[in-house]
């Protein structure tokens, strides 16, 4: 999958709501709790990629994805996937710069 740069400022709570089975008055909270989460995972992650340490790349955005994809942010998911299937693969010639940056700026647009 190509970096991708989505914009998840205008959420519809009322869709994602109905996406996941909950009630809408839910979302903000579980955005909230997903934000508060991502902050220390993309700090790690920040360091673990700057020593090429692949087991925290692997393990921070396997955590992401996963959550990324509860709330249904298809596209933050599959650049997590990227990320952890690359850090898996210890695959030195990846860009993981390049999608981590990817991924913080799509997660800076969410809003609780």
């Amino acid at each position: 999958m190509p970096v991708t740069h989505p914009d998840y400022s205008n959420l519809n709570f009322t869709e994602m709501a109905a996406a996941i089975g909950l009630k809408e008055k839910h979302m903000p909270m579980l955005i909230g709790s997903f934000l508060e989460e991502a902050k220390p995972l993309l700090s790690k992650m920040s360091e673990a990629i700057a020593v090429q340490d692949y087991a925290t790349i692997q393990s921070t955005a396997h955590s992401i994805k996963g959550s990324a994809g509860n709330l249904r942010f298809s596209e933050l998911q599959e650049m997590a996937r990227e990320l952890e299937l690359a850090a898996a693969n210890a695959e030195s010639s990846f860009d993981f710069t390049i999608y981590f940056d990817a991924l913080n700026r799509a997660i800076s647009t969410i809003q609780a």
